[in-house]
């Protein structure tokens, strides 16, 4: 009897820990279709990054495994363009994907401002279409660790206090953005505006769209990071500049009507039909990271692009005169490694004839040499004309005064 009442209790207590499981695993998501794009995992990324150029190249990438993102709903991921609106010392980086060639919405905006004293402040903004009202994500400093909220919902695993939940995190570390490469550049007075050339229809060569994963294993993959990301970054309720609704959100914020409709019809839900897939989504993190507890995938991903579209960036001929000026001025380092190759083989190209000119003209100079000692040689038979004017034939003359004798 007592056997069969343990064994009814440690039924039950599985099944309400599988009902509680299930109900954390609902929480752990936002149910709009920014799950598909981790900011966390963005913002990681962009503090990695040298340029903004660089920043878009990798948050493409497939092996990145940030952008799952399939707004238009053709089963292919979303192309993510980055254009930079700056306005003083402020930059508003806009995340955007072109729907189709009329439509363009828009992710996230990255906010960055600069205040009297060169403190630099940043928050990435998710667009509310897709990530609800004010959802604020920024790095932990001296100044916000006393304003720490909650934890992003759709990444909750155990971090700070929410709703109840605990989370362990990595010690928190506070980030000095100053020191981030992307933010030293675009204060350099060298910087050039980033804009992403490309459009509808008209991609990057080294762009090649991929089926997109399932939320569980998408989510399976990235919340081995999760403690790497809630020790650097948190959820913050408080904009720290008016630009944001001033100059962008009432202004220039682009909104598609076929996302809007996609939500409200729930084409988006289908991303969460495979629960089943979460396991593989860890599995392939072990796989591919199996010595890392943080992201390792910026520095692989930037030489690859680099290498791919050097290449290939001429085939493009509507964009080239767009993409070449963006390149030199936004990366600086890593452009002039693929261009010098063919400045400095253009360069000795230059010396070699300059090397056969001098060759070519040695041996002209000792063919006149030869043709003056070619002209003495005939010199001397002029001295011929002495033997026309040679008197030796009127000596004939004195003959005749000789014969006179011999008249006589």
């Amino acid at each position: 009897m007592k056997n069969k009442k343990s064994i009814l209790i440690i039924a039950f207590l599985c099944a309400f820990s599988f009902c509680v499981n299930a109900q954390n695993t609902e929480e752990q998501k936002l149910n709009l279709p920014g799950d598909n794009l981790n900011l966390y995992a963005v913002l990681n990324l962009f503090q990695e990054s040298e340029t903004l150029e660089l920043f878009e190249k990798n948050l493409n990438a497939e092996d990145s495994k940030i952008n799952n993102l399939d707004l238009n709903n053709d089963e292919k991921t979303d192309y993510i363009k980055v254009i930079d609106n700056v306005d003083g010392e402020t930059h508003l980086i806009i995340l955007q994907v072109a729907i189709n060639d009329k439509e363009n919405q828009d992710v996230a905006v990255f906010v960055v401002t600069k205040s009297g004293n060169n403190e630099i402040q940043i928050q990435l903004i998710g667009d509310e279409e897709l990530y609800g009202k004010d959802y604020i994500i920024e790095p932990k400093s001296s100044t916000s660790d006393s304003e720490v909220g909650t934890p992003n919902p759709g990444y909750s695993t155990n971090t700070t206090s929410s709703s109840g939940k605990t989370i362990v995190v990595e010690k928190t570390i506070i980030v000095q953005v100053q020191t981030w490469p992307v933010i030293t550049y675009m204060y350099t007075p060298s910087y050039v505006r980033w804009r992403s050339p490309w459009y509808w229809g008209y991609y990057p060569p080294y762009w090649n769209p991929w089926r997109p994963y399932y939320w569980h294993y998408y989510y399976g993959y990235h919340y081995h990071w999760h403690s790497h990301y809630h020790g650097h970054y948190y959820n913050s309720r408080n904009y720290r500049t008016p630009l944001y609704r001033d100059n962008y959100y009432n202004r220039s914020r682009s909104q598609s009507n076929t996302v809007k409709s996609n939500r409200n019809m729930g084409n988006y839900n289908k991303t969460y039909s495979h629960p089943e897939t979460k396991k593989a989504g860890s599995d392939e993190f072990v796989k591919t990271n199996q010595n890392s507890s943080r992201p390792t995938f910026s520095k692989a991903s930037m030489s690859s692009a680099d290498t791919k579209k050097q290449p290939e960036k001429p085939s493009i001929s509507n964009n080239v005169g767009s993409t070449k000026q963006p390149t030199i001025n936004s990366k600086p380092a890593n452009n002039k490694i693929p261009s010098t190759p063919s400045q400095p083989s253009a360069f000795p190209a230059t010396p070699k004839p300059a090397t056969s000119k001098p060759a070519t003209s040695k041996p002209a100079t000792p063919k006149p040499a030869t043709s003056k000692p070619a002209t003495p040689k005939p010199a001397p038979p002029k001295p011929a004309p002495p033997k026309p004017a040679t008197p030796k034939p009127a000596a004939p003359k004195p003959a005749k005064t000789a014969q006179a004798p011999t008249k006589f």
